[in-house]
């Protein structure tokens, strides 16, 4: 397996890291079972956050009396300094240490800096002063404000969405981050569950020497296929390259990556399934998206108020609602037959 460090902070840790928003949907003990494991296996990075709800609890119990054997980044989504500092110390208390190796502003609207008036970047700072940070970074969703945070050189690492389904101009921003010694950590690795072959996706990362993968889990299965390729790591083949150019055409453009943030809707529609519906039911198990609760959900689109809250808060800036009703229409014709699915 390879080792990645990341840019100026000095980490230096396998490419192959947890992503821990999934174990929030699984039982303390369970989530604490596989934190260790994943540890016993190589893993040495462990990504969380203040909203992945009580996933922080559960990497603090895990690595309680281990803390210097591992690497912890968590994220604060506060948008002024009381919130930052009411955050940083409930990230603490959960984590239960002293301090947290990398403190990531989370799915930022902006690239925060001194003096913006938001008192954001300087909080920061004073944290990391203080100790309770080792490391400054930061999150970002909309490309040009990741780009606009690799140029003012202000955070030590940047986490943005990145697999082999990213454009040219997102695979420039890994190599710009290289050029900044900027640490890069790339989540939404499978791109939100719609790339289905691991081998393909951990290949691929594998060509950015400088790119740290989080990969979310919940199962042990999942863990244990991550955890297979610390020993045998995959690189490109002929045979992976013509996989990854075959998906690449099937899925350009335009689609949801299921994170959640145009949540909740008014109208009760689950967006972050809804809106790839068309995809899900093509690349998984079509019975599992074709259930009597799933077609309730489906329904709900039919009660889209048009408000625009979604298309507003998608930090992918796309046209959620005409995203719903594509879906809608594709899902009603898988429904009655007239279109073929597995």
């Amino acid at each position: 397996m390879n080792q990645v460090t990341l840019g100026k902070t000095g980490i230096t840790v396998p490419q192959n890291a947890f992503g821990a928003l999934p174990i929030q949907r699984v039982c303390q003990d369970y989530a604490v079972k596989l934190l260790r494991r994943a540890y016993e296996g190589g893993m040495r990075f462990f990504d969380t956050a203040r909203a992945y709800s009580d996933s922080e609890v559960k990497v603090g119990e895990a690595f309680d009396g281990m803390r210097e054997k591992v690497y912890i980044a968590t994220k604060t989504a506060a948008k002024t300094p009381e919130e930052f500092w009411k955050d940083l110390e409930t990230s603490l208390k959960n984590l239960r240490t002293d301090y947290i190796d990398i403190y990531q502003l989370h799915c930022v609207p902006q690239c925060y800096r001194p003096g913006d008036g938001t008192g954001m970047y300087e909080c920061l700072v004073k944290a990391k002063e203080e100790g309770k940070i080792r490391h400054i970074g930061i999150t970002a969703h909309k490309l040009g404000v990741a780009e606009e945070i690799i140029e003012s050189g202000l955070y030590e690492t940047l986490q943005y969405p990145f697999s082999y389904l990213s454009s040219e101009r997102e695979q420039n921003l890994v190599r710009a981050c290289k050029e900044k010694n900027m640490g890069f950590i790339a989540m939404k690795g499978l791109a939100g569950g719609l790339i289905n072959r691991s081998e393909a996706a951990m290949a691929y990362m594998t060509q950015y020497d400088n790119a740290l993968p989080i990969w979310g889990i919940q199962k042990e299965t999942e863990l244990e296929e991550w955890l297979s390729y610390m020993e045998q790591t995959p690189s490109m083949t002929p045979e992976l390259t013509a996989y990854i150019e075959k998906e690449q055409k099937e899925l350009n453009g335009d689609f949801c990556r299921g994170c959640g943030y145009c949540m909740p809707c008014p109208a009760g529609i689950q967006i972050n399934n809804c809106a790839r519906m068309s995809l899900m039911l093509r690349r998984a198990p079509s019975k599992n998206w074709l259930t009597p609760a799933m077609q309730e959900e489906m329904r709900k689109i039919e009660g889209c108020l048009h408000c625009g809250k979604c298309k507003k808060k998608c930090p992918y800036e796309l046209n959620t609602p005409e995203l719903l009703k594509k879906n809608y229409e594709d899902y009603k014709k898988v429904l009655a037959g007239e279109v073929k699915v597995q």
